[in-house]
């Protein structure tokens, strides 16, 4: 949305100004409303609660009643054949022990994209230039873009002097960005194509510029991404996505 709407359009919006940026008591009204510029994550769990949500699935508790079955059938029948129960156990609890490995996996990712974010950002407020703490940006903020610093939040550019983002982070894509703040263009193209924006957690690697801040923390690109990773608290492992697909077809 913001890489087709005019400048002046999205200063209205945002009630920004480009002389002066945004006014302290904006800025304090703002940021009650959206809150703090960082990623947010659940309260960590320890290993033990993470290994015992692992067998909290319907057809896991199936396979483990399958076991138990199998183990009393066998004492009662006196054959002392308990293979299968040892065996789906030991499915069972390797399969736990995946669940919570990709959790780990998904948590380290998160722990990455925080430490992408800008620890300080350069501002216009009041009309005077300051450096503050990058959780301190709201929407609105006209910001100050300089060759090796990480962009704070997705912003909407204003001016830009031979600035290029690398942006792989989003994009995976190595070769940095060239921006154009006056660049035209449609509704539905790629991240990369947006050459008017420059994205929080990215990088600027050569030049300077200066745009007004349009989404902060959880709203960015990235904090969409980081929202994926919170969500999907365990993915499935291999054996339950066999079992969802097996009872699919049953």
């Amino acid at each position: 949305m913001w890489h087709t709407m005019q400048l002046g359009e999205i200063l209205r919006k945002l009630k920004s100004d480009l002389n002066t940026g945004l006014r302290e008591e904006q800025v304090k009204k703002i940021r009650e409303k959206v809150g703090e510029n960082k990623l947010v994550e659940d309260k960590k769990e320890g290993l033990f609660i993470k290994f015992i949500k692992q067998f909290n699935d319907f057809m896991i508790i199936i396979l483990i009643a399958a076991a138990v079955l199998s183990a009393i059938m066998a004492y009662i029948e006196g054959t002392s054949d308990y293979l299968d129960s040892i065996i789906i156990l030991f499915i069972v609890i390797l399969n736990a022990i995946m669940g919570v490995v990709q959790e780990a996996k998904a948590e380290k990712s998160l722990e990455a994209l925080k430490k992408m974010s800008a620890p300080t950002a350069k501002v216009k407020r009041d009309g005077v230039i300051k450096i503050i703490p990058s959780t301190e940006i709201v929407p609105g903020d006209y910001i100050i873009i300089e060759t090796g610093s990480y962009i704070p939040a997705d912003s909407r550019l204003v001016k830009s002097y031979n600035l290029k983002v690398e942006e792989s982070a989003l994009t995976g894509e190595t070769v940095p960005v060239l921006k154009d703040e006056k660049a035209s263009l449609k509704e539905n193209i790629p991240i990369g194509d947006m050459v008017n924006m420059v994205w929080g957690a990215t990088i600027a690697v050569s030049g300077h510029a200066e745009g007004i801040v349009t989404d902060i923390g959880m709203n960015t690109k990235v904090g969409k991404i980081a929202s994926l990773i919170v969500s999907d608290e365990s993915p499935e492992t291999p054996l339950q996505k066999k079992l969802r697909r097996s009872s699919e077809k049953s």
